[in-house]
């Protein structure tokens, strides 16, 4: 897979604060990383280097092939960028809002207004087109913001905190939205402290604490890091009795009831035949067999635990 976002040693400074600490990451095209980690933790000053706002103090970063300091301009072009803070117009019409956006792209206005009224469709605002965007809920203007930044169909997005200030279901329908942006073309970085989101959207999580990168991988290489291998749990139709006996020797019992046992399944894959097979052969019939779940939550504290608050970001 071809690398489309790649830092080294990514380090910024303020005076004597350090907000980002030597931060190195690689994002692989059509792939979806998540920037996971507390209010002050450095997401957003990552992002905004990302993005060819501010310049770090130190190390290096490439954006779609281009420097972000030395070729500023070429990343800018092919990013789309959601901040926390959009800074809307909002005497504007949402029409003349992405019409103008759509200039800045190089759009031409019925391109841009056609493109604007697909994305404000797709984020489940099809009739907003004409309204000012000091109407707008904060939800709304959020949806808005998605819409422009996405309005020049760039190959990178970067998302800060996409579904702030939402209520439950617009949530979802932008998380749903980043869902299907996800594509072999597509690369994007979504900054969120909301674990639920983190596990939904990410194809790689980077838990980010104190300006430095705490772990990464995938949800589930972080849950065999920190929490341990998958836990099983079976339940059968009737008592267990002896049947447990019968179970392959190299496996690690949990805890077990009348009906039910846990066990800790490093290949969950070539041991699960194996006890399955075992039952059968002690002649009880099982019911369900599936992984007990383990959530990010607990990923998380172990690996950030509470740190204490560092200001904004």
């Amino acid at each position: 897979m071809d690398t489309v976002i790649e830092t080294r040693r990514l380090t910024k400074r303020f005076g004597s604060f350090t907000a980002v600490a030597e931060v190195s990451l690689q994002v692989n095209s059509g792939e979806v990383l998540v920037l996971l980690g507390p209010n002050g933790a450095g997401k957003t000053t990552t992002t905004r280097m990302l993005a060819s706002i501010l310049p770090p103090s130190e190390g290096e970063a490439r954006v779609a092939g281009f420097d972000v300091v030395t070729q500023a301009a070429e990343v800018r072009r092919r990013i789309g960028l959601l901040t926390e803070h959009h800074g809307l117009y909002t005497r504007m019409r949402a029409g003349e809002y992405l019409a103008f956006f759509g200039s800045m792209y190089g759009l031409a206005e019925d391109e841009a207004r056609r493109r604007g009224q697909d994305l404000l469709e797709q984020v489940g605002m099809p009739d907003v087109i004409h309204r000012r965007l000091g109407e707008f809920s904060k939800g709304m203007r959020q949806k808005l913001a998605l819409v422009r930044a996405l309005l020049h169909d760039p190959p990178v997005l970067l998302l800060d905190e996409p579904t702030s200030a939402m209520d439950p279901a617009s949530a979802r329908l932008v998380r749903d939205s980043i869902l299907e942006l996800r594509s072999s073309r597509r690369t994007l970085v979504v900054t969120t402290h909301n674990l639920a989101e983190a596990e939904q959207l990410a194809d790689r999580l980077a838990i980010i604490c104190q300006g430095a990168i705490a772990a990464q991988g995938s949800v589930q290489e972080l849950k065999r890091l920190h929490v341990g291998p998958p836990i099983m749990e079976l339940r059968a139709a009737g008592p267990l009795d002896g049947a447990l006996r019968s179970l392959p020797a190299d496996l690690k019992m949990v805890a077990a009831g009348p009906d039910w046992v846990r066990y800790q399944a490093d290949a969950p894959a070539q041991a699960n035949p194996r006890v399955l097979a075992a039952m059968a052969m002690a002649g009880v019939p099982v019911v369900t067999l599936s992984e007990v779940g383990r959530s990010l939550e607990a990923v998380y504290l172990k690996v950030v635990g509470s740190p204490a608050p560092r200001g904004e970001e």
